[in-house]
């Protein structure tokens, strides 16, 4: 089924999926929200954390921040295969208040060590998340509308350091002293313990399945499972197995992997960016991390919203992606510039954020099942490296050098890289569809 035929019908289709949003889209965002926030609140923590605790160097802050990232990579597939089988609701309710605990624990680090344990903890209970949330969207959403629904749900990210540089400024100063306690573990704690309590009202208010709602109708339940069904085409992998004999999964997860240096190197060391542009004051530090992630959700919105109306995908990322890239070069060389760095770093910031939002319409147009389940994890498990990958690095460089350009340059290499990967990409999937007809 292509479409619904009727005029009644289409006005159906309209009405379920505003009820759809409404009672999915808000809670879903704001669940994400605090697993960002709780990734990379660490930035914003780490000028404090370096005062207080011996040893904490940029390449200790950088391979800290890091091992998040590979330890959630390690877990992320298992992750997925096994929600597919036994749910969301048992799946996302146990790494929302196991993740929320930890991260609130990173209060309690006196030492290098003790900071990189929990990080590798806060990577393995998070593990399955972001692409689980992704997963579980597919079930109630078809791949025409994923763009729009992307374009909400990764608001998260931009609104998630909004709330990072605000509210962790806000926290370190206000907080500081209280109870014997240094600001920034304030911070971890304040921003922990809110995914605990989310994590049982996820548990409590939503379904694994549009079928196990009271709150549809059976017809209501009917249009989605029509639409939904819409996505599924003959030539569909629907096994984990084939997903990984595919070199369209491939390009796609190098694609990812780039857009996810470029974005994270930036998420984590914007407020160490800012610091050398002479932005010293923790306030001030907030205020500046704040209007690039502002300006951005305006741009993912209309972005995946033109790409969901024009049924287009490739150019809405491959140009934004390369904004991304211009945007970090002439950040890296105009260092000595304040503000023509800081214009540059907002436009490719928006940008990043952008052809992220649109790219995760791409594979559930292509996978179902199990291969959905799969494909989704393999494909954020190699791009979460980048995660892993592009702190480390930017630490490695600002301790070598003093500087970050180093470092920006090697993420606009990658980002030329996801360019050249979705350039490739449509001829790959036109190769699978020859081959499985």
């Amino acid at each position: 089924m292509t479409s619904l035929n009727s005029t009644s019908e289409r006005v159906t289709e309209q009405s379920v999926y505003r009820k759809l949003n409404r009672r999915l889209l808000p809670f879903l965002l704001l669940c994400y929200t605090f697993a960002y926030l709780d990734r990379v609140n660490v930035g914003f923590a780490k000028l404090q954390m370096q005062e207080d605790i011996p040893g904490f160097t940029e390449a200790a802050f950088g391979l800290g921040a890091g091992l998040f990232f590979l330890a959630y990579a390690c877990l992320e597939v298992p992750s997925n295969l096994l929600m597919h089988r036994i749910g969301a609701r048992k799946t996302i309710t146990r790494i929302m208040v196991l993740w929320g605990l930890t991260s609130a624990s990173t209060l309690f680090v006196t030492n290098v060590e003790t900071f990189f344990v929990l990080r590798v903890l806060l990577g393995v209970f998070e593990a399955g998340f972001a692409p689980g949330i992704i997963l579980y969207l597919t079930y109630w959403y078809p791949a025409r509308r994923m763009g729009a629904v992307m374009g909400i749900y990764m608001l998260a990210g931009p609104i998630g350091s909004i709330v990072g540089a605000g509210a962790s400024a806000a926290i370190i100063n206000g907080f500081h002293g209280i109870g014997g306690l240094e600001g920034w573990q304030w911070m971890f704690l304040l921003q922990g313990l809110p995914a605990v309590v989310l994590g049982f009202v996820f548990w409590k208010v939503m379904a694994d399945r549009p079928e196990d709602v009271s709150w549809l109708s059976r017809q209501e339940k009917s249009v989605v499972s029509d639409v939904v069904g819409e996505s599924q085409t003959p030539h569909h992998a629907s096994r984990f197995a084939d997903i990984l004999r595919e070199p369209a999964v491939y390009l796609m997860s190098v694609a990812y992997f780039g857009l996810m240096c470029g974005i994270y190197a930036v998420s984590f060391w914007l407020p160490t960016i800012l610091a050398d542009n002479g932005v010293t004051s923790t306030t001030q530090l907030g205020i500046y991390a704040s209007i690039p992630y502002v300006l951005t959700i305006p741009v993912m919105i209309l972005l995946s919203r033109r790409s969901d109306r024009l049924r287009e995908r490739k150019w809405h990322i491959v140009i934004p992606t390369a904004f991304a890239a211009v945007g970090l070069t002439v950040a890296a060389y105009t260092a000595s510039s304040f503000a023509i760095a800081f214009v540059a770093l907002c436009v490719a910031i928006c940008s990043a954020w952008g052809a992220y939002t649109v790219f995760w319409a791409i594979p559930s147009h292509h996978f179902s099942g199990t291969a959905a389940a799969g494909g989704i994890a393999f494909i954020n498990t190699i791009g979460i490296l980048g995660g892993f990958f592009a702190p480390t690095l930017m630490g490695w460089v600002k301790e070598l050098t003093g500087s970050t350009q180093g470092g920006l340059m090697t993420m606009v290499v990658l980002l030329l890289g996801s360019i050249a990967a979705m350039l490739l990409l449509p001829i790959a999937l036109r190769n699978r569809t020859e081959v499985t007809a």
